[in-house]
């Protein structure tokens, strides 16, 4: 299988940032995005396997290691150019004009509809969610959707990797950024990324928390999940 699940997320408006968090999560404001749909689950080995036997790409790091190499893990390891070069391959393949996620749109998605809500599920802290993956001392990550999806029916969207976004990231963004569809800095030297990390000690992070790295790097706690611009109609804008 080649096509992931893809969740559609209807139009509307929602709480992005937090006023409670550090400086680069403010202020907290209301943002409108069109429909769009994201992955189900982050992009796994199994599929990321699959193109790299169709076009010889170079694998990542740890792509062997059987720490990181189960089927059903997130695959890691991937930079920001290789998330889009597959977002490209995978277009070609289905038909389908998939893409990386906006911040703006990435969070959206992990709250799943809890206007201001701390986490995807709520308030309450992993711990107290008795989620999977707490307290591990586990060397990777779990395989996707061990704990319980969010209200859109997302899996992973505050464990497991981070997960790289379409935008360039700006820590003031925020400040400036437009209410409508925000795309991000028309430049920078990092790209975004979002969600948690089994290499952290807090792993399960707050739908609000952003995070960063230059495009170019591999680190063995980022993945990605795909994205695609949708109609209102709910068909696929190509």
């Amino acid at each position: 299988m080649i096509a992931p699940e893809i969740v559609i997320i209807p139009q509307g408006s929602f709480l992005m940032g937090s006023e409670e968090g550090p400086d680069n999560e403010q202020p907290c404001r209301r943002v409108w995005l069109d429909s769009f749909g994201i992955g189900r689950f982050p992009v796994i080995n199994k599929e990321y396997g699959i193109y790299l036997e169709a076009t010889q790409h170079s694998e990542p790091p740890f792509w062997h290691d059987p720490v990181f190499s189960q089927p059903e893990q997130p695959a890691v390891g991937v930079t920001w150019n290789d998330a889009m070069v597959y977002c490209r391959w995978l277009s070609a393949q289905t038909g389908e004009e998939f893409r990386l996620p906006t911040e703006a749109e990435w969070e959206r998605a992990a709250r799943g509809g809890r206007e201001g809500a701390l986490y995807p599920w709520g308030d309450g802290s992993p711990l107290e969610k008795g989620l999977v993956g707490c307290n591990s001392t586990a060397d990777g990550p779990a395989i996707v959707g061990v704990n319980e999806p969010n209200d859109f029916g997302l899996y992973d969207m505050s464990e497991g990797v981070h997960e790289w976004c379409s935008d360039y990231y700006d820590y003031h963004y925020y400040r400036s950024s437009p209410e409508q569809n925000p795309q991000g800095p028309s430049s920078g030297q990092r790209r975004a990324s979002r969600g948690g990390s089994w290499r952290h000690r807090i792993k399960f992070s707050r739908c609000a928390a952003r995070s960063s790295l230059p495009p170019s790097y591999q680190y063995s706690d980022y993945g990605f999940r795909v994205a695609m611009s949708v109609q209102a109609d709910g068909s696929n804008r190509l």
